[in-house]
């Protein structure tokens, strides 16, 4: 490819691209191969760049990149296929960060399982918020550091060589022979990894998974930024005052809407939060009970990025293992809790619980009083000292409006016990418009705060500044938008019970409905028939799909085959096995529909195309 050719197709891109590259946070699984993630879109994409068809409707057509907008998309994968055409390198050896420590930390952790040494070479200074002791300590990561003027001088390595270095502008990345690595640092957008052609390809896989788990590609804006950069189009100035306006709204709303006063923390996304917990809670662990193994307690069948980071977490530290909690179906979660905990007290360990209220796809709550009464039950070691207490950590993301951090006594409010609360923001915090997280604590959890805010700060991993300017736009409405999601879904719920009155519904009892828990999702067990349970199985899961199709074919506008909700308006439909629960064990995986509302619908249409669903069975 040429050089000007391509910078000029790029600005044409930039100029034709649909809006939905910028402003949408959630994928199509339709149009999605997960085995073909980047490839499959590049390659369409570079097909477009050889016929010099940059139409709008020819982008809009191009398959979907990723499943996730945090793991990538569109502009992503445009910005890494034009660092890549620059450098000579495959576009799967370019990946671009939100974050600038991460992509160091992803190589750093590749290395400690294989057992490879790690030369970190630098000019100017390395990130601030870099802290070697602690990446050291905490992480359990080992590397050498060494300064140099220029990249050419980093010596030879029995190792994997990095070279770190701040970049003016985006296209004038490039490697060299003597580094294995190259992190270019943004001002402020992030970075950009280039892994050299003569690396183990394995690299560019387990450094991806770490952009898919503890972080987020570089957001739509800052890879639209620094294309224009690229290509030369000029870039206004943003309004730093109103940024910080924007931070301390939504720092305001936090607090109102879950009735706290601790500080609430905001990350770039859901699972960015979920790491900074894990790792301070690590940290203040290390501080506390040195020498003491560490159990997170997850469910097997949660939500897949969670239970995939807790056990790649694990993976990395001697003293930390995780422990399933069983919370589904048949199991009670109060009950569980209560067996395990009574197991980790007698090893004398530091039980940390991560669960989802309600359960995710099964939408259970437990019953909350003996819930808080299991958590703060005194337990003793084998040796008859006292054990140390949980601290319970919440993924609140299905009902973020419930007051379960609050010390009020007229709430659900968990007051007996360490607790935290965190939810994905591309949901109902921000109606669908970005992916930022926050975490908030209970008065009894107030002074684990102060760690974790310094592994979000370490990672790099803090909400960006359009992040808090959307977050402080949509948190006030956001309890209103829940509540009628809610109106429709129960409307749903309660039509499917009376079409199909032999499906199996998973939602919440009008009791709790009283109580302030109203999910706008619910998950659809469809009725199966054949003589044996491999037919049974295949029948459902055939019939899933089905279902899903004559949706969103009849209804496109709003019906999508997608992984999220809350969003402002439409339907989505999922089936988890395949898509929340991708890194889930086979056997915990759950093969159903899972169907979530907005308060922005055609209800009476959708009605009436699952009706012609239910007759065609």
């Amino acid at each position: 490819m040429q050089g000007n050719q391509v910078l000029n197709f790029i600005k044409d891109v930039i100029a034709n691209m649909p809006s939905a590259w910028l402003d949408l946070t959630t994928h199509r699984l339709d149009i999605y191969d997960e085995k073909l993630a980047k490839t499959q879109f590049l390659e369409a994409f570079e097909n477009l760049y050889n016929q010099n068809n940059s139409s709008t409707k020819a982008l809009s057509d191009l398959p979907t990149a990723y499943d996730y907008i945090r793991l990538g998309h569109p502009l992503s994968c445009v910005l890494e296929w034009v660092i890549a055409d620059a450098n000579k390198l495959k576009p799967q050896n370019v990946i671009s960060f939100a974050s600038k420590t991460t992509p160091i930390l992803a190589i750093l952790r590749k290395n400690l399982l294989s057992n490879t040494k790690t030369l970190i070479t630098y000019s100017g200074e390395l990130p601030r918020c870099f802290d070697v002791d602690l990446v050291r300590n905490v992480y359990n990561y080992s590397f050498e550091l060494k300064r140099v003027d220029r990249m050419e001088d980093a010596p030879l390595f029995d190792g994997s060589v990095v070279y770190v270095s701040e970049v003016e502008e985006p296209n004038s990345v490039r490697l060299n022979d003597n580094i294995d690595f190259y992190i270019g640092l943004y001002s402020n957008q992030g970075s950009i990894a280039l892994i050299g052609n003569n690396q183990d390809p394995s690299y560019v896989s387990e450094i991806q998974h770490v952009r898919r788990r503890e972080t987020i590609a570089m957001t739509p804006a800052d890879c639209l930024t620094a294309l224009k950069s690229i290509v030369g189009i000029s870039i206004g100035d943003t309004d730093i005052p109103m940024k910080q306006e924007s931070k301390q709204k939504v720092l305001t709303s936090l607090k109102e809407i879950t009735d706290t006063s601790a500080q609430p923390l905001v990350a770039s996304s859901g699972l960015s939060i979920q790491y900074a917990i894990m790792m301070g809670l690590v940290h203040d662990a290390l501080d506390n009970h040195p020498g003491k193994d560490i159990k997170f307690i997850v469910p097997p069948n949660c939500y897949g990025g969670t239970n995939d980071q807790a056990r790649r977490v694990a993976a990395c530290i001697d003293n930390v293992s995780v422990v399933d909690l069983p919370v589904d179906g048949d199991n009670d979660m109060v009950q569980s809790i209560d067996t395990v905990l009574a197991e980790i007290a007698m090893q004398n360990a530091i039980p940390y619980i991560i669960a989802e209220i309600p359960t995710n796809p099964r939408v259970e709550v437990p019953d909350l009083m003996q819930l808080k009464s299991v958590l703060s039950k005194p337990r003793k070691t084998a040796n008859g000292e006292p054990a140390i207490d949980p601290v319970f950590i919440l993924d609140q993301t299905f009902c973020p409006n419930v007051h379960f951090m609050s010390d009020n006594p007229n709430t659900v409010g968990l007051t007996t016990v360490r607790a935290l609360s965190y939810a994905s923001g591309s949901k109902f915090p921000s109606g669908g418009k970005c992916t930022a997280g926050y975490c908030v604590a209970n008065t009894l959890a107030e002074p684990l705060m102060a760690k974790i805010g310094i592994h979000l700060t370490l990672c790099n991993n803090e909400a960006t500044d359009l992040q808090m300017d959307i977050l402080a736009t949509q948190l006030p409405s956001m309890n209103q938008r829940i509540q009628d999601a809610y109106v429709n879904t129960r409307e749903f719920v309660n039509y499917i019970g009376g079409v199909l009155p032999n499906a199996k519904i998973n939602f919440v009892s009008e009791e709790l409905a009283e109580q302030g828990f109203t999910p706008s999702v619910f998950s659809l067990d469809l009725p199966t028939k054949g003589d044996t349970a491999e037919e049974m199985e295949s029948y459902k899961r055939a019939l899933n799909l089905k279902l899903i199709n004559l949706m969103i074919g009849k209804i496109p506008d709003e019906s999508k085959y997608c992984v999220s909700y809350g969003q402002l308006k439409g339907c989505y439909w999922t089936i988890p096995a395949t898509s929340t629960q991708g890194t889930t064990k086979e056997g915990d995986k759950d093969y159903i529909a899972r169907v979530a509302l907005s308060a922005n619908m055609d209800l009476d249409l959708h009605k009436k195309v699952f009706k012609q669903f239910v007759d065609s069975i």
